[in-house]
């Protein structure tokens, strides 16, 4: 489907899952590298830090790809999942605490965001002096400010982390990205760790609160009709399955015209996957969502989402939920979810607030 990415950038919209997996799993035609789009497109338009070239796993192809994708899996392999419910518990009562007494809170920006941001600085090594001005620039990114402007803030506080785990390496990712044999420079830890904020906030935060929206909205994830509700786990695969956090992404740049399903797609220009209508495809959605590994939330081929990061993503968004409803029970939407407001972007798939309302309680003790 011929789309505009921006008005006046051109691109190709790909709504249908066995064409998506065709082209995610054929990185030799179907390149992620912009770097040939990127020297005709546009340099102005906000969306540009989201698209443009990065020496990091997801904007280049081949043998520079496979030395980044390595360094990430090593950094990954060393996530103790174990530990993660309890950095969710002891980094989540004293946000409560903010709220709690107030009998009302919006989860998205008072809970889920600033809980899915300390636990990935927590996985990272990152002080909270330097993820401050990392949250500044992520939002930045996703809401389409200006490039040179979100460049430069997150520019320079991640090459502050770099320097600071070159001299004091610790137990975390970024000191493991370091460790790495491909000896990364400080530009390229620079990109890798963009991409780790910008996938590990993102990206979970709009899962949490879609998620939320959908077990407050609907009695199947209650108890009020007198049945066993269910599992936050499930409301989490239906939601990545139907209304995914990221709805438009996976960019590729075909090196020649090459003609998929009856359609020329031209060389070099942008072919976005909607991992939000290809999951919808009547030709894979039968409505069965628990363990759909077929859904596209995550990628597919050589740029997907890494094996090691998923469990965690899902457990993280699974634990942060379950920790707001032990703790909140009683928690309800605020407004009529036709009244909520959804953030505009081509890619996300984000609400801008989710107001709530429940019975004030007391500050929790903090562990």
């Amino acid at each position: 489907m011929p789309v505009e990415m921006w008005p006046g950038v051109p691109a190709t919209l790909v709504i249908k899952y066995s064409t998506a997996v065709r082209i995610l799993g054929d990185a030799h035609h179907f390149p992620a590298d912009p770097s040939v789009w990127q020297k005709t497109a546009p340099q102005d338009i906000p969306i540009m830090p989201m698209i443009e070239y990065r020496p990091n796993a997801i904007r280049t192809s081949g043998a520079e790809h496979a030395r980044y994708r390595d360094a990430i899996n090593f950094a990954l392999a060393g996530i103790d999942l174990n530990s993660l419910r309890s950095i969710v518990e002891t980094s989540a009562v004293p946000i409560v605490n903010t709220f709690c007494k107030e009998g009302s809170a919006d989860l998205l920006n008072q809970y889920a965001l600033p809980l899915v941001f300390s636990v990935l600085c927590q996985m990272l090594g990152c002080p909270p002096e330097i993820g401050e001005q990392v949250a500044s620039a992520s939002a930045a990114m996703f809401d389409g400010v200006d490039t040179e402007t979100v460049n430069a803030i997150m520019g320079n506080a991640l090459l502050d982390l770099t320097a600071l785990k070159r001299a004091h390496p610790g137990d975390d990712i970024t000191t493991r990205l370091l460790q790495h044999p491909a000896a990364l420079t400080d530009e390229e830890m620079v990109h890798q760790l963009v991409l780790f904020f910008a996938a590990g906030v993102e990206p979970p935060v709009n899962l949490i609160a879609n998620t939320l929206l959908l077990m407050l909205t609907d009695p199947r994830f209650t108890s009020s009709d007198g049945r066993v509700p269910l599992s936050t786990r499930a409301a989490l695969e239906e939601r990545l399955a139907t209304d995914p956090p990221m709805a438009n992404y996976c960019i590729t740049y075909p090196r020649q015209p090459i003609q998929v399903e009856g359609v020329w797609l031209q060389a070099n220009e942008p072919v976005i996957i909607s991992m939000a209508a290809c999951n919808t495809d009547p030709e894979m959605n039968t409505g069965e969502f628990e363990g759909n590994g077929w859904n596209l939330a995550f990628s597919s081929g050589d740029h997907a989402c890494p094996a090691q990061a998923r469990p965690y993503g899902l457990l993280l968004a699974q634990d942060v939920i379950d920790q707001l409803l032990d703790t909140l029970p009683e928690v309800e939407l605020a407004v009529p979810p036709n009244e909520l407001i959804w953030r505009p972007g081509p890619f996300h798939r984000a609400l801008s607030a989710l107001p709530v309302v429940f019975p004030p309680s007391h500050p929790l003790p903090v562990l």
